[in-house]
């Protein structure tokens, strides 16, 4: 494999096993076990783990330890603040311009996140949110905007596993207003819907400190 796409497909799994729960917060990862544990060389884990550092989902002790960092409310609050501005700047200029097909990826992205909730499948109502909300993104085409996301979100995704496994009938309401809202060309309309679907998450719960 491509040195490269070898290095990005190692972030994204231990991105993907930290969001999930595979690695628990406070844990201890070593570059040795991990390289092990994917099949690769140590050079693309420490990299990832750096990577990793920068969203905040580790914390490196030089020359001592890297471990899952806990889920911080201010850290959260923060990233979260920064995907609402970036996802807010993707619906007010692509609102009235999304190609019928694009809205229509919307739409079923909103279904199966729906039906995902219903059967309390957090991980599957998860992708399918990520869907939704990158149709605009994508139909951007901002490249500073998505290496912005791709830095934050994973830090937000781990609390919307907090929100999602509770009652999900407002976020799947919201969604339903925000895609007609985009077909209908409603550019601010779209954007407040986007900034109140964002700030919903419960960044300042006492229970997301864990």
């Amino acid at each position: 494999m491509d040195r490269s796409l070898l290095r990005d497909d190692v972030y994204r799994r231990l991105r993907d096993a930290i969001v999930d729960g595979t690695f628990v917060p406070g844990e201890q990862l070593k570059d040795g076990d991990l390289a092990e544990w994917l099949g690769v060389s140590r050079t693309p884990v420490r990299e990832a783990l750096l990577r990793l550092g920068a969203s905040g989902l580790v914390v490196a002790v030089p020359g001592r330890s890297t471990t899952v960092s806990t889920i911080d409310p201010r850290a959260v609050r923060d990233a979260r603040d920064v995907l609402a501005a970036m996802h807010g700047l993707a619906v007010r200029e692509t609102a009235g311009r999304l190609p019928e097909e694009e809205v229509s990826r919307m739409r079923d992205a909103n279904r199966r996140f729906a039906e995902a909730l219903s059967a309390g499948d957090v991980a599957a109502a998860l992708d399918a949110d990520e869907e939704l909300h990158r149709v605009p993104v994508a139909a951007l085409g901002n490249r500073a905007l998505e290496a912005v996301l791709e830095q934050f979100e994973p830090l937000v995704r781990r609390a919307e596993l907090l929100r999602f496994s509770g009652d999900g009938r407002t976020p799947v309401e919201r969604h339903d207003r925000l895609i007609e809202l985009l077909a209908a060309g409603d550019a601010e309309g779209a954007a407040s819907v986007n900034f109140d679907i964002w700030h919903s998450l419960p960044a300042d719960d006492p229970a997301a400190e864990r």
